[in-house]
Order: C-alpha cells, then sequence, then structure tokens
C-alpha cells in the first residue's frame, strides 16, 4: 500500500482524473482524419495532405508567443485557452463541408497543440512537488496511452466508413472529451498555476527572452532533446514505421496493427515499474538507454525488410514493438528534467524550447521518411533513424550531463545547494 508521504497531492490527483477520458477522443479521431476529408468529404488527396500539416505548422509557429505568455498570465489560463481551441477544432471539423472550414478547424488545433505542451507542463510544475513530478508524469503518460487505446477500439467498433454520421459523432465526443478537463481549470484548479505564482518569483528574477535563454548551452540543449527524442520515436512511428512496414518489409495491416497494440500494452504495463527502478538514478543515463534501445529496435525493423514476406518479418516487427515500447517508458525523464532545471517564473519559456525541437521534429520525419523510403533508399532511411538514435544517447551523456544540476538529473543536491537556489543562479548567469 502506496505510504501517506508518497502520495500525489490533491491538485495532482485532480489532473490525472480526466487524462484518460481526454485522450479516448484523440483515439477515436487519431485513425481517421484522411478518410473522413478524402473518401467523406471528397477532397483531392493532394488537399488533405496539405490541410493536415497546418496543425504541426501552426503549433510551431504558437511556442515562442505561447511560452512567454505562460509565463506573463500564468499556466492556468492558457490552458483554458488550449481546452477551449482543442474542444472547438474538433466541433468545427465536424461540419467541414469544404476545404476552408476544415484549415480554419486545423489552425485552431495548431494553435491549441502550440499552447499545450508549455501551459500543461508549466501547470504540473506548479501543482506537483519536484521529487514527485517524475512519478506523475510517468502516470499520466500511462493513461494517456490507456485513453488512445480504448479510443482506437471503440472508434473501430464505432464507425461506418461511409457512414458520415459516424464519423461526425466521434468528432464531437472527442470535443466533449476536453469539457471536464475545463471544468477543472475553472473550478476545483483555478487557484493553482495563476499568474501571481509566477510573479513572486520576477520580484527577485529578471524576465529573460529566448535570445538569452539559448546563448546558455545547457537550455539550448532543451530543444536538442526534443527534437531527437521526437524525430527517432514518435514522428517515426506515425511516418516512417507505416510506409516501412507495408513498402519494404511487406507486413499486413493487421500486422501494423498489433505493432501499435504491443507499443501501448508495454508501456502501460511497464511505465511505473521503470520509473520506480530508475528513481535517484541520473536521468541523462536513462535518456542515453533510450537512445540506444530505439537504435535497436529501429535496426530489428530493418532486419524485418530484409527478411520482407516472410513469417520472420513479423517476428522482427513485433520485436520492434516490445523493444520500442520499453524504451517509450522513460520519456517521461524528458519534461521531469526540464521542469527540475526552469526557474519558476521562465517555466513557460524553458518547456516552449523544448517543445519547439519535438514539433520541429513532426514537420521534419515525414518529408525524409516519404523522400528516402518511396524512392528505395530503405537502407539510407535506416541508418538516418538508427544514428539519430546513437546521438540522442551521446548527446545526453557527453554533452548534458557535465552541465546539469545534480536536481535536474534526478539526484539529491550538493549539501548546502538548495534547487530553487540553482534556479536563481542559472537564470542570472544567462542574464549576466
Amino acid at each position: 500500500m502506496q505510504r501517506r508521504e508518497e502520495r500525489l497531492p490533491r491538485e495532482a490527483r485532480l489532473l490525472l482524473a480526466v487524462v484518460a477520458l481526454q485522450f479516448v477522443g484523440t483515439g477515436l479521431v487519431l485513425p481517421f482524419h484522411v478518410l473522413y476529408l478524402h473518401e467523406i468529404r471528397g477532397f483531392d488527396l493532394s488537399t488533405v495532405v496539405l490541410l493536415l500539416a497546418i496543425p504541426p505548422v501552426a503549433a510551431l509557429a504558437l511556442l515562442g508567443p505561447s511560452g512567454a505568455a505562460v509565463d506573463r498570465f500564468g499556466a492556468r489560463r492558457l490552458t483554458i485557452v488550449n481546452l477551449l481551441l482543442f474542444a472547438t477544432s474538433s466541433a468545427v471539423f465536424a461540419t467541414a463541408t469544404n476545404p476552408a472550414v476544415a484549415a480554419l478547424s486545423l489552425l485552431a488545433n495548431g494553435l491549441a497543440q502550440g499552447i499545450a505542451w508549455p501551459a500543461s507542463q508549466a501547470l504540473v510544475a506548479a501543482a506537483v512537488p519536484s521529487a514527485q513530478q517524475q512519478r506523475f508524469f510517468g502516470v499520466n503518460f500511462t493513461l494517456l496511452n490507456v485513453g488512445i487505446g480504448v479510443g482506437g477500439i471503440v472508434g473501430n467498433l464505432l464507425v461506418d466508413a461511409d457512414d458520415l454520421v459516424s464519423l461526425q459523432a466521434i468528432y464531437a465526443i472527442d470535443a466533449a472529451g476536453y469539457l471536464p478537463a475545463l471544468l477543472l481549470m475553472i473550478g476545483p484548479l483555478r487557484g493553482v498555476g495563476n499568474r501571481a505564482a509566477a510573479d513572486t518569483q520576477k520580484t527577485v528574477e529578471p524576465v529573460i527572452g529566448y535570445r538569452s535563454l539559448l546563448r546558455q548551452p545547457i537550455v539550448a540543449s532543451l530543444f536538442a532533446l526534443g527534437f531527437l527524442s521526437s524525430f527517432v520515436g514518435v514522428s517515426q512511428m506515425r511516418a516512417g514505421l507505416p510506409a516501412f512496414a507495408r513498402s519494404v518489409a511487406d507486413l499486413s495491416t493487421h500486422t501494423l496493427g498489433l505493432i501499435f497494440t504491443i507499443d501501448t500494452v508495454v508501456i502501460i504495463g511497464a511505465q511505473m515499474l521503470v520509473l520506480r527502478r530508475l528513481q535517484g538514478r541520473r536521468r541523462t543515463r536513462a535518456l542515453g538507454a533510450l537512445g540506444l534501445l530505439w537504435a535497436g529496435a529501429w535496426l530489428a525493423m530493418a532486419l524485418s525488410g530484409l527478411t520482407a514476406g516472410t513469417r520472420a518479418a513479423t517476428f522482427f516487427a513485433l520485436g520492434f514493438a516490445l523493444i520500442f515500447g520499453f524504451g517509450e517508458t522513460l520519456r517521461p525523464i524528458i519534461p521531469s528534467l526540464v521542469n527540475d532545471l526552469a526557474p519558476t517564473h521562465l517555466r513557460g519559456r524553458y518547456n516552449a524550447i523544448n517543445a519547439a525541437g519535438f514539433q520541429l521534429a513532426g514537420v521534419v520525419a515525414p518529408p525524409v521518411a516519404g523522400l528516402l523510403i518511396g524512392r528505395g533508399h530503405e537502407a539510407a532511411y535506416i541508418a538516418v533513424v538508427v544514428v539519430a538514435a546513437l546521438t540522442l544517447t551521446a548527446f545526453a551523456v557527453r554533452f548534458v550531463e557535465p552541465r546539469l544540476p545534480r536536481h535536474a538529473n534526478g539526484l539529491a543536491p550538493a549539501p548546502g545547494s538548495a534547487p530553487e537556489q540553482l534556479h536563481q543562479e542559472a537564470a542570472l548567469d544567462v542574464a549576466a
């Protein structure tokens, strides 16, 4: 039984209470965007591709301003805006009878994404003590995957590919899924992550812009960590993996679905065990292990390509899913590291820098995968992804670790140095 002193604060438990419900809607609609726009609404495929590029580009453009807005107005207010934009986007998308309406809907979605990361991460940092943030992010990531997994199963049961109403219904459910979180922000959590909390620090800390922050190597490294972890991980799972599995490894759609299922099951089953084992250990070493695991996973996928169309190809592909999913259990380390490093009044900017790298990878990964795999350069594609994974390992251990304060690396601070004092010294070093 969990000891009382280890329990997450009430505010943190409330934040977690709505995660799975919110992401059920995401799982419902995730597989059906192209089908809905192309086959149901009748938009040209080239138009659909352009429309679906709007959210990541809009999110990337807004990350800088949204990070600064979080620091100025507070994380809770920006989270409310973000939830309203997400809900509006899904509701409007269900009525998108022409490309202009679809574009407005997807623009709202991209703006919401641009606000979501810095606002939500700063809100968590305000609600959860530093020592418990890594566990919170782990539970949050597990619930997120549970929600998406359940949503995917329910979506496959509810959706008729020829029925407009069934597709409109899942987008309406997705929109409604944001309402519980919105009610929490304006009700029980109205005292968390407000501007007043940020202003307390501004009385002793200077406001620092992105240019000054990025001149500090350890802060700039947050961008690189976001980019590398996303480029090798989630961005390739969405873009490169389906293309490689179908075009190169000749895997069935059933096997492709099984890859995503195994990945989700591994995360749900192993997440908390892994984070318990990592408690008190160097986060940079765990990120180094993440890079090695993902390099191994993509090499397994390469073997699937070399044995295309055989049972061995399926075996290697499922091995990819197991290794990749285990690596994903290490991902919650990154937001914990970022928020432990960030001074209170700069959390929005720090999280925006990390998120910008993550979002840029989402923009870059699809064309890289499409160009290399589409032109028959599958070996080059695997090489690019594996080298990026190994670069993540080397970067975390050789560059980030020597520059990272002990408390941000998951270790107890050196005697006589409080984490907030280290935050203040880092911020003043940047401003100097």
